[in-house]
């Protein structure tokens, strides 16, 4: 290994260790406040709020940029090793609703965010950004869309920072509603998998309401990142027929580039899991082990979310959004409680 290798890796160890210390510190307070408020507090929120308040309350020094930057990784392989607790025919049953409302979330999701781009006379390939990030998984899908579609820089910022706000803001109010609806763990997961933009947040959420909700929103949102490369392709090609981004000739390398191999990675998981290669007891080690990398990956949601940087974009992205998915989050809702009505689930 080289000594440029061995630089990289100690560079990122402070802000792995900070994530560590910051989703412990969490973990610690989760029995200490639920006691005294006598509600039970999830470690999730209590993670994510000292990183928010670390980051917005104190400047952190640019030694620990590159390690709290790699919460994304530990997310990726948390939701790979999560895979072990689902067997396929979960997959099927959870997962096959899922994709089903997602298909309806997405399609509503583009129409009411292209007609409040035009009525807040955003840009149209700002809208396309926004419209891509709330229909399917936030940050990525907006970097994903963003050399395919052409879009400048200044327009991908504003729609990074619009879609982190919104998810930031629905990662604290979506499960005290869902716990306010007296949703179940299951109706909760898919409404929060299928409603919450990023997959950090969507992850996160989950596991503000309950584990069993994380479970399941961890599964639906998974199925719903799956989705990034049709619909990136569609507006790529789109905007290419209107002479306005590159002509995308190979269609299906296109769409393996975009898709985000993690999902691959859960499904084999589940796939040893059906298969029963792993015991009880292997069982129990992955849970233990993809939980913790959630604890690193929740410490970072919170240190990475700058209400500063937020403020800079401007209020009509905001608004916008806001409005777009507060109306996507009711139009969720009401799918996803009339499918677990009537499908009895």
């Amino acid at each position: 290994m080289s000594s440029i290798n061995i630089n990289k890796i100690y560079n990122h160890i402070p802000g792995i260790a900070l994530l560590f210390v910051v989703g412990y510190i969490g973990k610690l307070l989760e029995p200490v406040l639920s006691g005294l408020t006598g509600v039970k507090i999830e470690y999730v929120l209590i993670a994510i709020v000292l990183g928010l308040l670390i980051r917005n309350l104190v400047k952190i020094p640019e030694i620990f940029n590159p390690g709290i930057d790699t919460y994304e990784l530990w997310l990726k392989i948390g939701i790979v090793l999560l895979g072990a607790r689902f067997l396929l025919q979960d997959i099927f049953k959870l997962g096959g609703i899922s994709l089903a409302l997602i298909i309806g979330e997405v399609f509503f999701a583009t129409a009411i965010m292209i007609l409040l781009g035009r009525y807040f006379k955003l840009g149209e390939k700002l809208t396309t950004l926004l419209a891509v990030g709330s229909s399917i998984c936030g940050v990525s899908a907006i970097i994903a869309a963003k050399g395919a579609i052409g879009a400048n820089n200044r327009d991908t910022a504003y729609a990074i920072a619009a879609i982190l706000g919104l998810g930031a803001a629905g990662l604290f109010i979506y499960p005290a509603i869902g716990h306010a609806l007296n949703l179940s763990d299951n109706a909760a997961g898919v409404w929060l998998g299928i409603s919450v933009d990023n997959t950090a947040e969507a992850v996160a959420a989950g596991g503000i309401f309950s584990e069993d909700a994380m479970r399941v929103s961890t599964l639906a949102k998974t199925t719903r990142n799956a989705l990034i490369g049709f619909v990136v392709l569609a507006w790529a090609m789109y905007w290419a027929s209107r002479g306005a981004a590159k002509e995308i000739t190979n269609k299906g390398q296109f769409l393996w580039e975009k898709f985000p191999k993690f999902v691959l990675g859960f499904f084999i998981f589940s796939v040893l899991s059906t298969l029963a290669v792993f015991g009880k007891g292997d069982i129990t080690s992955l849970k233990n082990l993809y939980q913790w990398f959630f604890l690193l990956t929740f410490a970072g949601v919170g240190l990475r979310t700058s209400i500063s940087e937020m403020r800079q974009v401007g209020l009509r992205p905001f608004v916008c959004g806001a409005i777009a998915e507060v109306a996507v989050t009711v139009f969720n809702l009401i799918i996803v409680y009339a499918a677990f009505i009537y499908l009895g689930l």
